[in-house]
This record gives structure tokens, sequence and C-alpha cells, in this order.
């Protein structure tokens, strides 16, 4: 298995007001020392857009890089999604990346409402997405789309229509598809040839299903504690991974858990701040592991 790291599980967010954002010599410390070797870059500006002093930063810290979150703007005719691409693909390119995964933006800051599409929108959508996997292969990377809250393509119909009405593969992000209304066991048995990357996320489902039923904010839930650990949650985790593996899956599991930070974490050693989450999760997913390999 091909386990890696992302900033958002230290709270380094793209939303603007989403919490205190740490400094990434922390926080790519902190992912050593959790003995995790590769990451996903982070929200653009988080690490050096500059190509050669990205993958000078990434070296220094012993960490690869598998892939990067890039959200686009799909739906909108008169927009083009290439102009918000092309700057991330670069750098995924200089870091020597495999994975783009793109989201369906909705233009907004936050993922907290998003519009209604019309049928018009969606086949420029669905257009797109293909567009842009081409060019994102052409580049020798394979693009992936995410389902996610707060996007256009959030619950299990959106999903569908994508998985029917384009050839891009999916990222699946087992936190986010809970919280949209998608069992993501139940997605992974369905369509595992379509599923190329993973975010693995464990969610607390009382709080995500306050989401749903609009008693709480995407954000407002995340600051309560909606990602748990690994294991700690009501995501059949083990269950997923163990799917992916039968069914001969070679990407990268990315372990993901949103936090949204209210202060600089005090102290590095293990038992403090997100570093202690992390933790807890590759504990578990290397039980987890070690389950499926005997």
């Amino acid at each position: 298995m091909k386990v890696a790291g992302a900033p958002i599980s230290w709270g380094v967010c793209e939303v603007p007001g989403w919490g205190y954002q740490m400094s990434p010599d922390r926080v790519l410390a902190e992912m050593r020392m959790a003995g995790l070797t590769a990451t996903e870059l982070g929200p653009e500006g988080f690490l050096p857009s500059d190509t050669a002093e990205l993958v000078a930063t990434l070296s220094s810290h012993g960490l690869s890089c598998v892939g990067g979150f890039v959200p686009v703007v799909l739906f909108d005719e008169d927009h083009d999604p290439l102009d918000d691409l092309a700057g991330p693909l670069e750098s995924l390119v200089a870091a020597g990346a495999g994975v783009v995964v793109l989201a369906a933006a909705t233009g907004a800051d936050g993922y907290d409402d998003r519009p209604t599409l019309s049928e018009r929108q969606w086949e420029t959508l669905l257009s797109n997405l293909d567009r842009l996997a081409a060019v994102v292969a052409a580049r020798g990377l394979i693009a992936v789309l995410h389902p996610h809250v707060g996007t256009m393509v959030e619950n299990r119909a959106e999903v569908d229509r994508v998985l029917a009405g384009s050839d891009i593969p999916l990222c699946l992000d087992t936190g986010h598809l809970l919280i949209g209304g998608t069992d993501p066991l139940e997605l992974t048995r369905e369509v595992p040839g379509r599923i190329r990357h993973a975010h693995l996320k464990d969610v607390n489902a009382a709080l995500a299903a306050k989401v749903q039923s609009g008693e709480l904010t995407y954000t407002q839930a995340v600051a309560e504690g909606m990602y748990v650990p690994l294991g700690a949650g009501d995501v059949d985790v083990a269950g997923i991974v163990k799917t992916l593996e039968d069914n001969g899956f070679d990407g990268w599991y990315v372990m993901e858990q949103d936090n949204i930070l209210d202060a600089e974490p005090a102290g590095a050693a293990a038992g403090a701040g997100p570093l202690a989450d992390v933790l807890a999760s590759v504990a578990f997913l290397e039980k987890v592991t070690s389950g499926i390999s005997a």
C-alpha cells in the first residue's frame, strides 16, 4: 500500500478564514515524525510556487509529492478552467506527482452553500472534465474527480452523473462521500475500476447528519470535530481498503482528517496537536494492512 499525508490534517486549507494556518516547515516535519514519506501539496500558496524551491522544500523533509487538490470552475461556459489548472499543474509536474485531484468548484469561497445547475451547465461541466483530463494526461499525470461537500458534485446522483457522462476516474474521499449522502463502501464495491486515488477520512455520523439536515454548516461541523482519526468514526475504512485491494487498486491512500485550528498547537511531541491524530490514523491503517496481508 502507498500511504501519504495531507496538510489539511494540520488545518491547512484553501478557504479564507478557515482557521489558524501552521507553517509548512512544522507540518512537513510532523509528517515525517508520523512515518510518512509522501504528501499532497496542499492549497496554492502553502508551499513555494517556484518549482525549484518547491522541489527543494519537499526534498529537505524527505517527502515525495503524490498529487494535489485543485478546485476548478467547470460549469461556466464563459470561464476556461484551464486557467485555474495551469499553475497547480506546473507545480505538480515539477514535483514528480502522479495525480491531479480536481473538484467541481462553485466559484465562491468555502463549502457551505452551492447553486443548482441547469442541464446546459451540467453538459459544460462534464465536457470540461474530459477536456482537463486529456490536458493532464498529456503532461504524464492522471486527473481524478473528487466528490466534495459544497461543490457541484456532492451527492450520489451527481456522482452517478459524472460516472455516466464522463470518462474521468474518481478520487474516493470516504468522508465527503458519507457527508454528501453516499455510502462510500457501497460505491467502492460498485465501481472499483473507476477509482484511481483515495482520500481516507473517518467521520462522526451524528455531526454529518446535522450537516445534511441543515442544522450545522459544513464548516461548523468540521470545527466541532466531525472528522476523527481513522477507526474512531462511522466509516468502514477497513472494508473500503480491503475492497480496493481485492480489486487491484494501485493508487495512493492519502490520510486526511480535516481540521480547523484556532492557534498554533503546543509542542510537536507525540500526543500533542494534530500529530497525535495522524499517529492514531497511521496505527489504525497499519492494523488494517496487516489484516489484509494475513
